[in-house]
């Protein structure tokens, strides 16, 4: 197939090419894999400038997407690719091969950079970073290992769609592998410190950071040069999509017991009694009491309501027969939706994918770990659900994209089934709060094609 990039696809491959150091933010569906390979393409054998290409991705994707993308396109499908994957053995092995691209999945990122130190080399004078987002913790080994390599990398690539999921004080260590601290200051306490101040803490520890008046303005300032940002409802004619908020009660019973375990942090059950020994376990508890069951504490769940599965009942008869995404929380969710839909199955293997595109699977059940980037579900169906919601505002968006993205021939219909008075509200705030300052950071650093300059895109 002859590649006929758009006028948007040119620029961002003229910003990797040009630039040393580069994040494109660009929403799913804008291309920025093809783009990707498109510059690598350019720089290894057009200008000769790179030589060893890097490519850091979640493990789905560095299994089947970069390679299989690559195969698509004339300009491409001469690229040659190893996969650095499965045991120690196996990868070293793939990095011994002659190839022009490299594979690695994020998690093995401390065992490559291990690797070479070892030898005193670092052989990649380029890296891209798929899901730069990945990077987002500098207590991370992921980050740890890729930061001490990051002076011995010629060229750096980050790409996302997602930059700053909860909030821009993640922005900090993506930042700072792209460019080693020159936007945002060379560590976390400097950038703290000039754009943030302390909220809620106690005595030492800080658990939230405000930003100062103007500081996102001037983040997004100087960001400027270092990332671009793309909206793919800027440059794609994208679906509709409707999004639906299906409000369940939770029976009396059920709600008592929800309210006991938010209240005293145990609940009395026939045969044992569940203690909830952190807010991060209770509020684990009362998201799993939502959805209709609880896991005690040998690992078994219990059912205490069927609010959300008589929900999803109403969803698959209005749904007449059209196929539906369905995304769950916690493996209670997904036994229980197992037994209450034979026709349902889970998505494990590529022929899963296969088999939902051609229309085969009635419904598709998914965990937003598993299935969040990377796949192509659009040709499958248009409805997706929601039965158990992440916090992950990343995750979330990603998980939409499968459905809602360029190709999608129908609206799209995101129906989230929420528990009235449970944290399931509390979530579905938190990822629409999220989801405003995302918004506001694409936009602020977002590249504008009509309006560069000639001198800009020379």
């Amino acid at each position: 197939m002859i590649y006929q990039p758009h006028e948007y696809q040119r620029y961002a491959q003229e910003r990797i090419e040009q630039q040393d150091a580069v994040g494109l933010l660009l929403e799913m569906g804008l291309g920025k894999t093809v783009i990707t390979l498109s510059a690598i393409q350019s720089l290894m054998y057009d200008s000769y400038e790179v030589n060893k290409v890097l490519v850091i991705a979640p493990l789905r994707v560095a299994q089947t997407v970069w390679d299989a993308e690559a195969a698509k396109w004339e300009h491409t499908r001469h690229l040659r690719f190893s996969k650095v994957l499965g045991t120690a053995q196996e990868r070293a092995e793939a990095l011994s091969r002659d190839a022009d691209v490299y594979l690695v999945n994020r998690e093995n990122v401390p065992w490559i950079c291990g690797f070479y130190a070892s030898k005193k080399v670092w052989p990649f004078d380029m890296v891209v970073i798929d899901e730069l987002s990945s990077f987002k913790s500098r207590n991370a080994q992921r980050f740890k290992a890729l930061r001490k390599v990051r002076p011995m990398i010629k060229r750096i690539v980050g790409l996302t769609g997602t930059p700053a999921p909860n909030g821009l004080l993640d922005l900090w260590p993506q930042m700072y592998l792209l460019d080693q601290g020159h936007a945002l200051y060379r560590t976390l306490t400097q950038y703290r410190d000039e754009f943030f101040t302390p909220g809620k803490r106690n005595g030492q520890i800080v658990y939230e950071w405000r930003l100062k008046p103007g500081a996102e303005e001037r983040i997004y300032q100087r960001l400027s040069g270092l990332v671009v940002s793309m909206k793919s409802q800027d440059y794609l004619r994208m679906p509709e999509r409707i999004d639906n908020v299906i409000r369940v009660k939770i029976p009396q019973e059920a709600k008592e017991q929800y309210d006991k375990m938010e209240r005293d942090l145990v609940l009395p059950l026939k045969d044992q009694t569940i203690t909830a020994t952190s807010a991060a376990v209770v509020c684990n508890k009362l998201l799993q009491m939502a959805g209709g069951s609880i896991y005690d504490m040998d690992g078994k769940s219990h059912e205490l309501h069927r609010a959300k599965l008589d929900a999803m009942q109403d969803i698959v008869e209005a749904a007449n027969g059209n196929p539906i995404l369905c995304y769950y929380a916690y493996k209670h969710e997904r036994d229980r939706l197992m037994q209450e839909f034979p026709q349902a199955r889970e998505l494990k293997r590529p022929e899963d994918v296969a088999a939902w595109n051609a229309g085969k699977i009635p419904i598709l059940l998914c965990h937003p770990d598993s299935a969040g980037h990377g796949l192509n579900l659009q040709a499958g169906g248009h409805v997706l659900v929601w039965y158990g919601l992440t916090w992950s505002l990343e995750k979330y968006q990603q998980a939409n994209a499968r459905l809602h993205r360029q190709g999608q021939k129908e609206a799209v219909v995101i129906h989230h089934i929420v528990a009235e008075g449970t944290m399931d509200e509390r979530v579905l705030a938190v990822l629409k709060s999220k989801d405003q300052r995302q918004d506001a950071l694409m936009e602020a650093v977002k590249a504008r094609i009509k309006e560069l300059s000639k001198d800009e895109r020379s």
